[in-house]
């Protein structure tokens, strides 16, 4: 048990949440209690939670003291936060601050949300190169198009290319009508709401339509040089080896690269191997090639997302949620 006294200026509604939701979302993913005696807070349960919770509550009251509205989803990120190192600094990771960490988007500011996610903008910001592997919804697309549009914006690069492989997920869907772009436009459709998430409609399609900013199928880009470019090749483990050399040979002067992709979605007929566990093996040690690994800790989209990653890591290595590798009884 430990008791922590709260510092002068905290607000004390503002850190326990409506009905004290704060402090239950805190107890039930750490599985401790709280008990709360005005601006003293006593908590109960395994030492190593009792910590980690105290570390949370600190950080999070210091922060209330500059007016920060907190919402339950910064209470989510703070607890993701400090599943590997217990006392990181959660500021940059759980809030929109004014720190370097943050990038300036038309909707508003984009910040990293896990220590992962910090790691792969500081790899963007060191390397021309970066390979970021990992499941869904942890913001590997994401955060790649907020530092390729701030590249944009401050004119570091002149363009900005969003490549995607055309492939179907898991289903034929046969023959698509109209013209050639009316045909790859479903393929690339993740790539222009990413777009639309961090600019506004009107403005991303004027960039369009001047060619700063392009968006095509991997195929499109054999047979070119892509100089002072900021170059994004998202879905990549549905690239073939050979596409994947094709596109990693494309980088010109004063260009980067970002490649993300997930190799627990692989969509490509059996018989080929993706470019991305590929290169995963084969780029390692090349010196300006940085590999960045998500896991579902660093999942920011709904929580259910995070379990269900979960829960299928579990059946493919042969155990199941209930512990006995086992489905439920019928």
């Amino acid at each position: 048990m430990r008791k922590i006294k709260l510092q002068e200026g905290v607000d004390l509604a503002n850190l326990f949440g409506p009905q004290d939701l704060h402090l239950k979302m805190i107890e039930e993913e750490l599985q401790i209690t709280m008990a709360t005696r005005g601006d003293e807070i006593i908590l109960d349960g395994h030492p190593d939670s009792v910590q980690r919770a105290e570390h949370i509550l600190q950080e999070l009251a210091d922060w209330t003291q500059t007016h920060h509205e907190l919402q339950a989803e910064d209470i989510s990120r703070a607890i993701r936060a400090t599943e590997k190192k217990r006392d990181v600094p959660l500021k940059p990771y759980t809030f929109s601050t004014h720190s370097h960490s943050t990038l300036s988007a038309t909707k508003g500011t984009v910040n990293p949300k896990t220590p992962t996610q910090q790691v792969y903008l500081q790899a963007i910001t060191q390397s021309d190169l970066v390979i970021a592997i990992g499941p869904a919804g942890t913001g590997k697309t994401y955060l790649a198009m907020a530092m390729a549009l701030a590249a944009l914006n401050s004119k570091e690069v002149s363009r900005i290319i969003l490549a995607r492989p055309a492939v179907e997920a898991g289903e034929r869907l046969g023959f698509l009508p109209g013209d050639l772009f009316a045909k790859i436009h479903p393929y690339l459709r993740p790539l222009y709401d990413a777009l639309y998430t961090m600019m506004d409609m009107e403005r991303a399609n004027r960039l369009i339509e001047r060619g700063d900013i392009e968006i095509a199928p991997l195929a499109f880009m054999r047979g070119r040089t892509l100089d002072d470019a900021f170059v994004i090749l998202d879905e990549a483990q549905n690239a073939t080896t050979e596409q994947m050399k094709m596109f990693l040979t494309r980088l010109g002067m004063n260009s980067k690269a970002i490649v993300t992709g997930d190799v627990t979605q692989i969509d490509l007929p059996h018989s080929q191997e993706s470019g991305l566990t590929q290169i995963a093996k084969i780029l390692v040690n090349i010196e300006g090639i940085q590999f960045v690994y998500f896991s579902g800790k660093d999942v920011v989209r709904h929580r259910l997302v995070k379990d269900i990653i979960k829960a299928y890591e579990q059946f493919e290595h042969g155990s199941s949620p209930n512990g006995n590798g086992q489905g439920p009884a019928s």
